[in-house]
């Protein structure tokens, strides 16, 4: 999913040497500390305005809010660079903690730059612009009066069993972007030139430098929790090719090679929940199906909604304003394209707080309800800080907390709520816990690659030339998931996955799915609760949510991981609590796959 906050900020590097140049006076601690102010309150209203506009851009997409989102960004550029720009004069004055690091987030902060050529600013603007509205209104066309948008082609892939109907839909929608080919060549060489005049190495280095360590310290963290994890999601990874082959036959999947990656229910094979009744454990069935339930309510796209603001109301938050049910977006319209992509918006970054999301009756979007609203949540608990710190601890915190309350949707929550009518007998915690690991297990080598693509790519290790064949390679590696026909050059399948024309860092999502299992333990235990991990739920508890507004309401003022140890006691991220998550799984798949040949 995908959060708008400052940290999405194009900025560029022009002025960069008039701006030091036309600045006058020595430089001194307290001129720093008055810069900042003046800084932060220039930012915010130029922030504001691009996200007015980027608003009306995803929700009304034509050429007009195109070129209106563009020019929005670029003036966003201007001043944002121009500040950063300043900030350089102060750069070897000892100044004070709180002052440093908001000089230093006009820098590291940033997810897109742009070079200092004013020329070079408007093409970098406007081809973000045209690929995320690409993806938007992209779609798969048998004829020209039969297409399909991403929505209806979703469904397809998570519900049919018919092997050439599941390749062709997964073929289909990956017509979209090869357009988007030469477009992304051309963005990487702006991005990175912008980058280099911030004095990064190119923009993958920019981004592993906001985790409050130097960037080659943050890759070994992210390599560090993965082999934390790895042994697990290979055992997933054996029982799920070995099912998915008594269905497709061994033929359409080796049980040596990596699985074809059409067959896994999810147009990216990123989460595999929706092939849960082809691996889940026969006799264990969860005894409910929570699409079903709510469907069987009659539950509507707003109902969805309230029922994760109850959530997050029952921890003592307060209730979202009354703009917020005016001004989202639910219900994909039926006159305009919109980017159907569910993101979560702080429009004036005080409490203009919306969701943008075409909501379908089922148990996946419920628990993205709630993801979103954790973003929306968090937003509105650091609005006080100022300007600089109104975002998260790091991005894998504003990405986690909606998806750590979504982990206390147990039956037991769902007999609370209504949605079901009474505990399903016992024995069928092994069916919960296999639907969840197809869902947030599976995700997690998908979520730690995306971005080792696009390091790789701005580091030019992986050129344009074998954009298709390093993606492939990738997705091999660690997946174990692999193209199920040739894809050569002419196509780009990174740019079918929204985040890649999006520019969206996704490193946060892998975080995310590590920190969500360590915050929910301890606010397990906050809650006094005693029993499997899993059977955990804090819904109503307000001691739990007392001890994660505490934390929200830091925003990004103190480096994350005091911001983690404010909840958990532990300053370092911490992969353990997914295994003690899933213990019981993880005996059953070592039972399961005895005889079986992992691996690939």
């Amino acid at each position: 999913m995908k959060t708008r906050t400052l940290a999405l900020v194009l900025v560029c590097v022009a002025c960069l040497i008039a701006a030091c140049n036309s600045t006058s006076g020595p430089a001194t601690v307290d001129g720093a500390t008055e810069f900042a102010e003046a800084a932060e309150a220039r930012l915010l209203d130029s922030w504001i305005k691009r996200e007015r506009a980027a608003w009306v851009q995803s929700n009304f997409i034509t050429d007009d809010t195109e070129a209106m989102a563009a020019e929005a960004s670029k003036e966003t550029i201007a001043a944002t660079m121009e500040l950063a720009a300043e900030a350089t004069r102060f750069d070897d004055l000892d100044l004070p903690p709180d002052v440093r690091r908001k000089l230093g987030k006009l820098k590291t902060s940033l997810s897109l730059v742009a070079p200092r050529d004013e020329a070079k600013q408007a093409e970098l603007a406007e081809i973000a612009t045209a690929m995320e509205s690409r993806y938007g209104k992209g779609k798969y066309c048998k004829t020209e009066d039969d297409c399909l948008d991403l929505t209806a082609l979703t469904r397809i892939l998570a519900e049919s069993r018919d092997a050439d109907e599941l390749l062709e839909v997964w073929q289909g929608w990956r017509t979209i972007s090869p357009p988007m080919r030469d477009q992304y060549t051309r963005f990487a060489e702006l991005a990175n030139a912008g980058a280099r005049d911030l004095g990064f190495d190119d923009l993958g280095q920019l981004w592993r430098s906001g985790y409050d360590m130097p960037p080659d310290d943050f890759a070994a963290e992210v390599d560090r929790l993965w082999e934390q994890v790895r042994p697990l999601y290979e055992a997933l990874h054996c029982h799920v090719r070995a099912r998915l082959a008594e269905v497709y036959g061994a033929e359409r999947v080796p049980q040596d090679q990596p699985i074809p990656a059409h067959l896994l229910g999810n147009m990216w094979s990123q989460s595999w929940g929706n092939v849960y009744d082809l691996a889940g454990p026969g006799k264990s069935d969860p005894g409910y199906d929570l699409t079903a339930l709510l469907r069987a309510k009659g539950v509507d796209s707003r109902e969805m909604v309230r029922f994760g603001e109850r959530f997050f109301m029952s921890l003592g938050f307060d209730a979202l304003p009354e703009t917020f049910w005016a001004r989202s977006l639910f219900d994909k319209p039926q006159d305009r394209e919109v980017v159907c992509h569910a993101s979560a918006w702080d429009v004036d970054y005080i409490d203009d707080l919306r969701i943008k999301m075409c909501i379908d009756i089922t148990a996946e979007d419920f628990v993205t309800v709630h993801h979103e609203l954790g973003h929306n949540y968090y937003q509105r608990a650091y609005n006080q800080q100022p300007p600089l710190y109104r975002d998260s601890a790091n991005d894998g915190f504003h990405e986690g907390i909606g998806d750590t309350v979504a982990l206390s949707i147990t039956p037991e929550y769902l007999v609370k709520v209504g949605l079901l009518d009474r505990l399903p007998a016992e024995g069928g915690d092994l069916g919960l816990l296999m639907r969840m690991a197809l869902d947030k297990v599976a995700f997690l080598p998908f979520g730690l690659l995306v971005d080792q693509w696009r390091w790789k790519v701005f580091a030019g290790e992986i050129g344009p030339a074998d954009y298709n064949a390093g993606w492939w390679e990738l997705r091999e590696k660690y997946q174990g998931v692999r193209a199920p026909v040739t894809r050569d050059e002419t196509l780009f399948d990174p740019g079918a996955k929204y985040h890649i024309p999006a520019n969206t860092p996704y490193t946060r999502y892998f975080l995310a799915h590590i920190l969500q299992f360590q915050f929910h333990r301890s606010l397990c235990e906050a809650a006094g609760f005693e029993g499997p991990l899993h059977q955990c739920s804090i819904y109503g508890n307000e001691e739990a949510g007392k001890k994660l507004i505490q934390m929200l309401e830091m925003g990004s003022s103190r480096p994350w991981p005091e911001a983690l140890e404010a909840l958990t006691g532990q300053d370092k991220m911490d992969a353990t609590a997914i295994l003690d998550y899933f213990a019981p799984l993880v005996a059953w798949l070592e039972e399961q796959n005895q005889g079986r040949t992992c691996g690939w």
